[in-house]
């Protein structure tokens, strides 16, 4: 007797369809596994086996050959599990194969029959969408699963209450479909906390609204830390499509909670200095995401930036410019998004006080340069705002007005933020700091007085291409922002006050 079950593996983010053929034939009885399964796989044959026995099912008593196809993809991990123990089910006459044509099972079984939790379910359900109209995943997954629309979502605790339901005994109802509630910012930490700074709470502002990389300069105690880590409460929302993409990554690394399956506020990442290469740009055997991939879509932050591995911070080069990353293996290569937004922190010198208007620094001019230089050139022109925090004045510290609050700010950057949307309805861009080569000039027309600025500023700061498209973009969030179409001098000026630290510390 042969039969078919459709399943879904999983490489990366990418989902491919798996087909479970079973045939069960006269002879010994054996149970062999065939389709390029790892060792994960192969083991099924003991949890299943167990799974069935516990839960009062027959297994076949014949010859049966069971086949992943397509055979020449590899196949790793426990998802396979519920749709072999299907088709298990359906040689042996305990299922109506009419019933499972148009349906998908993943899942790993327990010894006694349950159904547990697996990783990647979200692309998973998205790929079987596409072909199949009912999707069966563990009841722990119900919810993440029944985000995606268009396909019935059944979330299954144990072998026997899919027999049930299958063989028409007891009706499993579908999950409804997930709808997201907004996304709560209350809980996080606030800008009115902070204490004067108030060119680089602006800074900040423009750089949240378009998305921009930002690098801060200052003392210990200046507040460089205590502001990046308000930064999510400013961040603008997420559209339905990001949060989507941004719940697959965290669905694959295993980091979804199973109460608040769909990610709706952008993700804020701050890894220690210690953190390897493999550890940002992600790796392993079985590649996994990295620190960049899980900031997809949100903010990457890393504090004291100059005490970071220099190998680990040019890992970083070519992902903030292609905003994706390949992880290469003898097995293949899997690549994963990493559109981000960048903001690193670091003092001037190993003591901290070179440039302190009171404090005197006790390092030498060697030390001060040898600490800069583990920043390369490269990657410092990467960063599209370069903020120098002054430490914070006794006036503004003991002063009883209060800040102005994260959510009177990121009301103005959703304004421009909405506007950004607008205009790139339908290309794919998301904010100005993606804005792509031949997009640029056009949608960053200039007044005849601020390209003469531009212009006169690059020759005299020598300023490189890189640099100059930087700017560019800025300039078009700061007339986002003051709700003006075309980029005038002011947007300029300031878009060009963004980028001096490099001639402040970067002298040579």
């Amino acid at each position: 007797m042969f039969a078919k079950v459709n399943s879904v593996g999983l490489t990366g983010l990418n989902a491919f369809p798996v087909y479970v053929e079973i045939e069960a034939s006269a002879g010994l009885p054996a149970f062999d596994l065939v389709g390029l399964a790892d060792a994960a796989v192969r083991e099924s044959r003991e949890r299943i086996r167990s799974a069935l026995r516990t839960q009062k099912l027959d297994f076949p008593r014949s010859k049966v050959l069971v086949n992943l196809a397509p055979a020449d993809v590899k196949k790793s991990g426990s998802v396979h599990d519920l749709a072999i123990a299907v088709a298990l089910l359906c040689v042996s006459g305990q299922i109506d194969t009419a019933r499972i044509e148009k349906a998908a099972f993943v899942g790993e079984l327990s010894l006694n029959g349950e159904i547990r939790r697996i990783n990647g379910v979200l692309p998973m359900t998205i790929l079987a969408q596409k072909s199949m109209q009912e999707i069966y995943v563990p009841a722990e997954n119900r919810l993440e699963a029944s985000a995606v629309r268009g396909i019935k979502v059944y979330g299954v605790q144990s072998l026997s209450q899919l027999v049930a339901h299958l063989s028409g005994r007891e009706e499993m109802q579908p999950a409804p479909e997930f709808t997201p509630s907004k996304a709560d910012y209350i809980s996080t930490l606030d800008f009115a906390d902070v204490k004067g700074q108030s060119a680089a709470k602006k800074a900040l502002e423009v750089a949240a609204a378009g998305g921009h990389n930002v690098l801060m300069i200052g003392a210990p105690g200046s507040g460089k830390s205590m502001l990046a880590k308000r930064m999510p409460s400013i961040l603008p929302e997420m559209t339905f499509e990001e949060a989507i993409e941004t719940t697959g990554i965290h669905s694959v690394a295993g980091l979804l909670d199973a109460s608040h399956p769909l990610i709706t506020t952008r993700p804020f990442r701050s890894p220690h200095h210690t953190v390897s290469s493999a550890g940002l740009a992600g790796g392993g055997t079985t590649p996994r995401p990295g620190e960049i991939s899980l900031a997809h879509n949100g903010l990457l932050f890393l504090d004291e930036l100059a005490e970071f591995p220099r190998p680990s911070l040019e890992v970083l080069r070519q992902p903030l410019e292609d905003m994706k990353v390949t992880i290469s293996r003898v097995s293949g290569s899997i690549t994963y998004p990493c559109s981000f937004m960048l903001i690193g922190a670091m003092n001037p010198c190993p003591c901290g006080y070179y440039g302190h208007p009171t404090k005197k620094c006790i390092c030498s001019q060697h030390q001060v340069e040898h600490y800069l230089n583990k920043i390369s050139g490269p990657m410092l022109d990467r960063f599209d705002i370069h903020l120098d925090v002054a430490p914070v004045e006794f006036a503004d510290l003991s002063s009883g007005e209060k800040e102005e609050s994260s959510a009177s700010i990121r009301q103005r950057v959703q304004a421009a933020r909405d506007i950004q949307n607008k205009r790139f309805a339908g290309t794919g861009i998301t904010c100005n700091a993606r804005i792509t080569p031949e997009l640029l000039h056009e949608v960053c027309p200039m007044t005849d007085s601020a390209e003469k600025m531009l212009g006169n500023m690059f020759d005299k700061l020598g300023l490189s291409a890189r640099a100059y498209e930087k700017i560019l973009k800025v300039a078009r969030t700061a007339a986002d922002m003051d709700g003006a179409d075309v980029i005038d001098k002011p947007h300029i000026a300031q878009a060009v006050q963004y980028r001096s630290l490099d001639r402040k510390y970067w002298k040579s």
